[in-house]
């Protein structure tokens, strides 16, 4: 019986450990104070491996308010920003359409 309950939980370690590499919206890194911008940050920790560039321009273009369009402007492997599994960070500016 001790087999099964170790396959059981395998199992959801493994379906858990799939979810953590889902891409999902955070906290951006501050603009540089010299640079005037127009428009709010958005930033989106992703899995680099995983995460195809139309679907994090996609994520980010969900979180900018309004009338605007989502424009990468950095991406940042800040491990104290983002988790191991999801390490990159790609902030967006939402400039006016």
């Amino acid at each position: 019986m001790t087999g099964w309950r170790f396959l059981a939980l395998s199992l959801a370690v493994a379906a858990a450990g799939c979810s953590a590499l889902q891409p999902y919206a955070t906290a951006p890194r501050p603009a540089d104070p010299k640079i005037k911008e127009t428009g709010s940050r958005v930033a989106i920790c992703y899995n680099t491996l995983k995460t195809p560039p139309d679907k994090l321009q996609e994520l980010a273009q969900a979180e900018c308010i309004g009338n605007t369009a989502a424009e990468q402007v950095d991406t940042d492997y800040r491990l104290d920003d983002c988790p191991v599994l999801t390490p990159g960070r790609a902030t967006f500016l939402c400039k006016p359409k």
